[in-house]
């Protein structure tokens, strides 16, 4: 039976839409963004996370969201320069969508359901929300915004050595 993480598409920000299928069998570590955020520096430890396991089958997915202090004003072009210039960012990034709300986007509905925060809330609360999700495409955990991307290099590898479905 496929994940259901696999049946959703996303539009990406250079256009064109993405199929979630196309990661099957990867290690995915989803996350909601912003260019104007104190935690805007975490793009660059995504970027050395991602250098240093996609090899091994793992994949960081960008997010651009703007509902959180309207810290994410900017049109696709300028966040993907942002990105890039100042981060280095090679990692997927996707077209700007809502996180919470009637507008959530259908992958982070189910993200949110699939692993809720604390006292079982579902709500995303900031930018830079993370999911972990292992080989098979099951939601294995979920990191709060100050949760460093360096501090989620042993749970990676962890879900690195599983084998894929």
């Amino acid at each position: 039976m496929t994940a259901p993480l696999y049946q959703f598409t996303a539009d990406r920000l250079e256009g064109g839409s993405q199929s979630f299928a196309d990661y099957a069998g990867k290690v995915l570590l989803i996350v909601n963004t912003a260019s104007e955020c104190g935690f805007t520096p975490q793009y660059g430890g995504l970027e050395v996370l991602y250098q240093r396991y996609r090899e091994r089958g793992f994949a960081v997915l960008g997010f651009p969201c703007n509902q959180f202090g309207s810290q994410e004003p900017g049109a696709a072009q300028e966040i993907a320069s942002f990105c890039q210039k100042n981060y280095g960012v090679s990692f997927p990034m996707f077209a700007k969508i809502e996180v919470n709300g009637d507008g959530a986007h259908p992958l982070y509905q189910y993200l949110k359901k699939a692993a809720p925060g604390l006292l079982g809330s579902e709500g995303i609360k900031w930018n830079f929300t993370k999911f972990l999700v292992d080989r098979q495409g099951r939601v294995n955990e979920r990191f709060a915004p100050a949760s460093t991307p360096e501090t989620l290099a042993r749970h990676i590898e962890e879900l690195l050595t599983q084998p894929a479905a």
